[in-house]
């Protein structure tokens, strides 16, 4: 299969392309600097290059309190640009996966969140991502819309930008407090195992709105909590709510997702979020 992977710098799509490859598909990697997804026209031209059958999104303007500020550009990479490539997939010929988020809840459940349940995004960058699905759904009748959770991995360990891990590390190691809220309760989730999900997901040609995160739930201070303990360090870690913490966005109380419908597609389970981050810690490259 030829495949188009957008956002090709990010943490998601360092992991994915190796396993993209290594299932024996022909993988054209596009980054930001070289793909403006905003453009239509250079979509388009992208499309024309490679003729891929396949294409995967994984770019997003995603940083969740500047999209308050910037809604502009919010709406413009992750609806606009999301419709350019549903559009342009769909006269291509190839199906679109795109990836979106467990923000698009509202947090009033207590039990993970189905497929089905109904959204209600809180932040301008979730109802940008909400907005995104259904462009990729109106404009591509071939399409996989992945929302996820919580992703950290290798390529974030590496970059500049980092991971929630490696900011929790780099704070420890510099002596700092670390105040994290202990009442927005998620999924961490390993980019290296949500590759390896994606790949057979596409291959299946069972298209439609899948979750896919770890499994299990921890608040944002439990997960720092686990990172110190399993690099043994000593952190001055304090749980604080969310408005005491006082981001711009607000956030869900609770995004946990229930996998089901990747189940339903065969697809094996994630494994708890614990044993993909203590991989995680045993894998990533010392400071």
């Amino acid at each position: 299969m030829r495949i188009l992977l957008i956002g090709a710098a990010g943490q998601l799509a360092q992991d994915l392309h190796p396993v993209l490859e290594g299932g024996g598909h022909k993988v054209t990697a596009a980054t930001h600097e070289q793909l403006e997804i905003r453009s239509l026209e250079a979509v388009k031209q992208a499309m024309a290059d490679c003729r891929p059958q396949c294409v995967i999104n994984t770019a997003a303007f995603h940083r969740v309190d500047e999209c308050e500020e910037r809604a502009e550009l919010a709406l413009g990479v992750n609806v606009l640009g999301v419709r350019n490539l549903a559009q342009a997939a769909e006269e291509a010929g190839a199906a679109l996966a795109h990836f979106s988020t467990d923000y698009v809840f509202g947090g009033e459940k207590r039990t993970p969140y189905l497929e089905s349940d109904l959204p209600r995004p809180l932040s301008v960058y979730a109802i940008s991502k909400l907005a995104g699905e259904f462009a990729v759904r109106q404009y591509c009748s071939r399409h996989f819309v992945i929302r996820t959770c919580g992703l950290y991995g290798m390529g974030g360990s590496r970059s500049k930008g980092g991971n929630f891990v490696e900011t929790m590390l780099r704070l420890a190691a510099q002596k700092k407090t670390m105040r994290v809220v202990a009442d927005q309760v998620v999924t961490p989730t390993s980019t290296a195992d949500l590759a390896e999900r994606v790949l057979p997901l596409i291959e299946s040609g069972s298209y439609g709105l899948y979750h896919m995160t770890s499994t299990g739930q921890c608040s944002w201070h439990q997960f720092a909590a686990e990172v110190f303990r399993l690099a043994k360090v000593d952190a001055d870690l304090q749980a604080i709510d969310s408005k005491s913490y006082g981001a711009k966005a607000c956030r869900p109380a609770y995004s946990v997702l229930d996998n089901s419908q990747l189940r339903t597609a065969g697809i094996a389970e994630f494994r708890p979020w614990q044993e993909a981050l203590e991989q995680y810690m045993h894998s990533r490259p010392m400071p």
